[in-house]
């Protein structure tokens, strides 16, 4: 099913949600690629939710990260982002432990300094729905396509790639990357990762 993101739309979604059969926690996946809007739509849909009556909280997958120093003597630094650079494993498990336990601690991604951070975020025991939102949850390669069984509901969200491009330099121009440098991250390694999670694709019960 197509959706657009207008709020009357995320109301319906929402409910949508709450319809599908569970006795307890439902783990929500909210996929795509970098900058396809992810982080702010899953606000939009933990809040949707709240209104609807459920206690919905947001897990970014962006705290397993792995660390730059690992990243550097792998030689992986450039392509920072792209499947190989994130404890796979780990975010497994954790979406393995959402399901199965009511409180849970995660780790965060701290942009600014470029780090992930250990237990800095706490999934509460009143949560009856979690969000998680990030590149990798419907992708079709191990171990990311053991998360395919855990969902009890799955979204994409798939802008055209040049809505991609147009947002992935804007970003990197934010972050203090000249014109020319924020062009080629943008195209050297973000889009390259696009293009590879749209290749690889799982299919969704949603896409906006």
């Amino acid at each position: 099913m197509k959706l657009t993101d207008t709020s009357q739309q995320l109301d319906d979604l929402a409910l949508r949600i709450l319809d599908v059969p569970n006795t307890d926690r439902r783990l929500v996946a909210l996929a795509g690629a970098p900058a396809s809007g992810k982080s702010t739509m899953a606000e939009r849909l933990a809040e949707a939710l709240d209104r609807a009556g459920a206690k919905a909280e947001v897990v970014p997958m962006d705290g397993f990260h792995l660390d730059n120093t690992l990243l550097i003597a792998g030689g992986l630094l450039a392509r920072k982002g792209a499947p190989e650079t994130f404890d796979a494993d780990g975010f497994v498990h954790l979406v393995g432990r959402l399901k199965a336990e009511r409180e849970v601690v995660y780790p965060l991604f701290d942009r600014t300094r470029d780090i992930a951070i250990a237990g800095a975020g706490r999934v509460g025991a009143d949560s009856d729905v979690v969000i998680v939102e990030g590149n990798y949850l419907l992708f079709d390669a191990e171990p990311w396509r053991a998360l395919a069984q855990l969902w009890d509901v799955s979204i994409r969200i798939a802008p055209p790639i040049e809505v991609l491009r147009e947002r992935l330099i804007a970003r990197w121009i934010t972050h203090g990357l000249s014109d020319e440098d924020a062009v080629a991250r943008a195209e050297g390694n973000d889009l390259a990762n696009a293009k590879l999670i749209a290749a690889r694709a799982l299919p969704a019960d949603f896409t906006l």
